[in-house]
């Protein structure tokens, strides 16, 4: 009787060892899936970008470089053109102009502004009240090689008093990666930049 009574208690110990080691399994297995989740909710959230636009939370994915070079590429090369091409008659807007412009390019186009400074261009924009807008039509993007080759295609519009005067605008140039900043968001400048066509298309009084 006293050798089953001891038998019993032994079965009941290896039933109570057995169960709390499952238990513990158990626990393990639930803290691995949880850190595990946590992880990948973590890594989620880092992909997520919000942007505050007029009051609104939008939400924004980011993406590897490479996705983005054809739209940045593009988007750089036409905010380049339009601060280096879009002037009023103020000698203020058309420093901060041209100082936007500068940043995005290398010498070359450093060079075409002083050229049209000591051709008295700007004098006469102020002088003259014109304005000058720029539309952009198309551009075209070589990726093949880098630094990447462009062609820009657009018009500009010219204000004045009397008139206003549509030119045709074909430019050229080339792509080189930089460092990212404020005053160059995209990460990109323009090399060896020059202007191939900028002729009258039509004129008409107002």
């Amino acid at each position: 009787m006293m050798f089953k009574h001891f038998n019993n208690i032994e079965t009941a110990f290896r039933h109570v060892r057995l169960f709390t080691f499952v238990v513990i399994a158990a626990c393990m297995a639930t803290c691995c899936f949880a850190v595990f989740e946590s992880y990948k909710f973590v890594s989620r959230t880092q992909e997520r970008i919000y942007l505050l636009a007029n009051g609104k939370a939008l939400e924004a994915f980011s993406a590897d470089r490479k996705d983005n070079i054809p739209v940045e590429a593009k988007d750089h090369i036409r905010m380049f053109h339009h601060y280096f091409f879009t002037l009023d008659p103020d000698d203020k807007v058309i420093e901060q102009n041209i100082g936007r412009a500068l940043y995005l390019a290398d010498g070359t186009a450093r060079k075409q502004y002083e050229d049209l400074k000591e051709g008295n261009f700007y004098s006469s924009i102020i002088s003259g009240n014109i304005s000058q807008k720029i539309t952009t039509d198309s551009i075209a993007l070589d990726l093949q090689e880098h630094p990447y080759r462009f062609r820009f295609y657009g018009q500009q519009q010219i204000i004045r008093p009397t008139a206003l005067v549509n030119r045709s605008l074909i430019t050229e140039g080339y792509l080189r990666n930089v460092s990212r900043s404020d005053n160059n968001p995209h990460g990109f400048l323009i090399e060896r930049w020059h202007i191939i066509d900028n002729r009258d298309i039509n004129s008409q009084k107002r």
